[in-house]
């Protein structure tokens, strides 16, 4: 793996990191660097809009959740970078596949192992 192929992979891994922030910003607040907190609704006066936005805010926990998860792995794959441990296999400690790591920069294992 070269050190220009790593730099990309990097490029779009930090890309990926502000897509995945700026779509947390819409409905959650940052409490640390992988955890985000939905805001919970403002209740309106009629029962049922502020029934309609508690379902929303439950809804949107579970989007909360998935973007945690794909987050922290961004996060891992940065920081495995940084350490020249990127694109190792978790599993079997072999190098992953550029085709593998292309498609998905923060694959934590090769083709043989996931």
């Amino acid at each position: 793996m070269t050190q220009d192929f790593i730099n990309q992979r990097k490029a779009d891994l930090l890309k990926k990191k502000r897509d995945i922030e700026e779509q947390l910003k819409g409905f959650a607040e940052k409490k640390s660097s992988n955890n985000w907190e939905t805001k919970y609704p403002q209740m309106e006066e009629s029962l049922e809009e502020s029934s309609d936005e508690v379902e929303e805010y439950e809804n949107l926990l579970g989007v909360e959740r998935a973007l945690e998860e794909d987050l922290k792995s961004v996060n891992s794959s940065l920081n495995k970078m940084e350490n020249n441990a990127y694109g190792k296999c978790e599993h079997c400690g072999r190098e992953i596949e550029e085709e593998r790591l292309v498609a998905l920069p923060e694959a934590k294992a090769c083709n043989s192992c996931r």
